[in-house]
């Protein structure tokens, strides 16, 4: 169905697997999974107690985790980027010419009723098809 597949991966969120074999049966044979974290760097007066060394150690930790949940499935590249989570996604998909986004949401609020937040901002904004994977 899809050659380029994006799949971002909040690494906190216990969807990745899901979102990764969805990901798996809608891309095409010989197509391209993206398995991509937005990292976010710590915002306003908290970066200002943090040294360059720590965020470094951060990004590196996140790298770590990516290519952990990643490794059981052999042809997914895995990618970081920094950035607010669904500006990142979308610039990348545009950028990358993905044709499906596969984000997963979980249970929502009160202030975001049928879809997570980030899920709502990329289905909203996203240049491409987007599918949601829901865990309740």
């Amino acid at each position: 169905m899809y050659d380029k597949i994006l799949v971002p991966m909040a690494l906190d969120h216990g969807v990745s697997g899901t979102t990764l074999k969805a990901a798996a049966t809608l891309c095409n044979p010989g197509g391209q999974i993206t398995a991509l974290h937005v990292y976010e760097a710590p915002q306003g007066s908290v970066s200002s107690y943090l040294d360059e060394d720590a965020v470094r150690e951060g990004l590196e930790k996140a790298r770590q985790q990516l290519t952990k949940k990643t490794a059981d499935y052999g042809d997914v590249a895995a990618e970081i980027v920094k950035g607010r989570s669904y500006r990142a996604i979308v610039e990348y998909a545009e950028q990358n010419g993905t044709d499906c986004i596969v984000v997963g949401s979980h249970k929502p609020g009160l202030s975001d009723f049928f879809l997570g937040s980030t899920a709502a901002r990329v289905v909203r904004h996203a240049p491409c098809a987007v599918h949601v994977c829901r865990t309740l």
